[in-house]
């Protein structure tokens, strides 16, 4: 079975990218929508985008809108058929139900959710679609991000799932790691809480934010960004939406609660407008003054802001964790911190959440733009020096139990 046409339905920002993304590959997509004239500007908006989606403009001919109402039917021919509406069950369960009615047997069925688990998804479905429909995890901006998250379960029929398995990292150009359906699969359920960990970290040692970016940035392999400038990009209102959706599909044992409850501080800048860029500011807001804009930090502990300063914290440009953890100061006890955290957070997810540790350090490179991962990371300190740095009250996963016992290396070389 090879995929010669795929049909989109939600021209959203999501619907779009991968729509173009298909387009990129030469392949024929239809992307549809409550009215043609909304795919239409969708589409619209493809061929202007910047940076651009589109390779080339010529392949904008090769994405036809259309309607749900009108054009739904093209699904009966379809290869492929992606759902990538809404983060709204009702909404997308209706949709289920048209396509099953409209589908070919071979047709493969995803959704692009980021939160709603696989279970819920299909516990409506008839046992045939149930076999083709998995998720396809996307990350923004689709051409530009590598990572793509495969979520499936026992029920699918592997023999389709690994063509679209095939045709995503052959004709798509993706990094494909498959998932065990689990809250926040693999990149976010890491990545959030890496977010988490540095943000709860920074008011627990009382850094400023210019100092916590600083570190939990660059010198870690981490987009200069760093946490707070990211929650400002992504939306601190959106995040809080994220973080609400873990809290309640994990188990309370995870050790996620601890840095995924809702803080004051975070309920106060959204009840005030300040969701991040997309609103007045969040930890950062640009002020005009004089007819000048100043960029501005939130001083979290008296809930005001102040001009921004580029400080020196003697930090390297680029990522070196031997320095960080060598530095006997608050800013090392930072970088350990996190590091710690993180990977004894990724490390009790093997092989519960993902077989492959590997798995998780593709994700965190591919859809959080890590220079390393995880375990990577693990493996430049050594596993036998990591653990010797543990507290007596830190909890060791089983996976690093058994690294430990069996002195078995996560790769090729390793310390010890």
């Amino acid at each position: 079975m090879d995929i010669k046409k795929v049909v989109v339905i939600g021209s959203g920002t999501m619907g779009c990218g991968i729509a173009a993304q298909i387009a990129n590959a030469g392949i024929l997509v239809y992307l549809l929508d409550i009215s043609s004239e909304i795919a239409k500007t969708a589409c619209e908006r493809i061929k202007k985008s910047r940076p651009p989606l589109l390779m080339k403009e010529s392949l904008s001919s090769l994405i036809h809108p259309g309607s749900i109402e009108d054009d739904l039917d093209h699904v009966s021919d379809a290869d492929w058929i992606v759902e990538a509406v809404v983060e709204r069950i009702d909404i997308k369960k209706l949709i289920y139900a048209k396509i099953d009615s409209r589908r070919k047997e071979s047709a493969l069925v995803s959704s692009n959710t980021s939160s709603i688990p696989l279970k819920v998804l299909s516990e409506n479905m008839s046992e045939d679609m149930k076999k083709n429909f998995c998720i396809t995890h996307f990350f923004n901006p689709v051409r530009y991000m590598r990572l793509l998250e495969l979520v499936i379960t026992p029920i699918n029929d592997r023999n389709r799932i690994n063509v679209l398995e095939k045709f995503c990292d052959e004709q798509l150009g993706k990094t494909v790691v498959v998932c065990k359906d689990s809250p926040g699969f693999l990149g976010n359920r890491v990545g959030v809480y890496a977010m988490q960990v540095a943000m709860t970290e920074a008011f627990n040692l009382g850094l400023t934010i210019e100092e916590s970016d600083a570190i939990f940035g660059r010198p870690m392999g981490i987009p200069k960004t760093g946490v707070f400038g990211l929650y400002d990009l992504i939306g601190i209102d959106l995040m809080a939406d994220v973080l609400k959706s873990f809290i309640k599909e994990l188990p309370s044992a995870d050790p996620f609660h601890e840095v995924g409850k809702e803080l004051p501080l975070i309920k106060k800048l959204i009840e005030d407008g300040y969701t991040g860029r997309k609103g007045k500011g969040g930890f950062f807001r640009m002020n005009k003054e004089n007819n000048q804009k100043i960029l501005e930090s939130l001083n979290y502990k008296k809930y005001t802001y102040y001009e921004s300063k580029k400080i020196d914290l003697s930090l390297p440009d680029l990522m070196d964790i031997d320095y960080l953890l060598t530095r006997n100061d608050i800013y090392g006890q930072y970088a350990w911190n996190i590091i710690k955290k993180t990977i004894l957070y990724a490390s009790s997810l093997v092989p519960d959440v993902t077989e492959n540790f590997n798995d998780i350090d593709d994700a965190m490179r591919c859809g959080f733009n890590w220079q390393k991962g995880p375990f990577e990371i693990l493996h430049e300190i050594g596993v036998n020096e990591f653990l010797k740095k543990l507290d007596s009250s830190d909890k060791i996963p089983f996976f690093l139990q058994s690294l430990h016992k069996n002195n078995t290396s996560l790769f090729i070389s390793e310390k010890t």
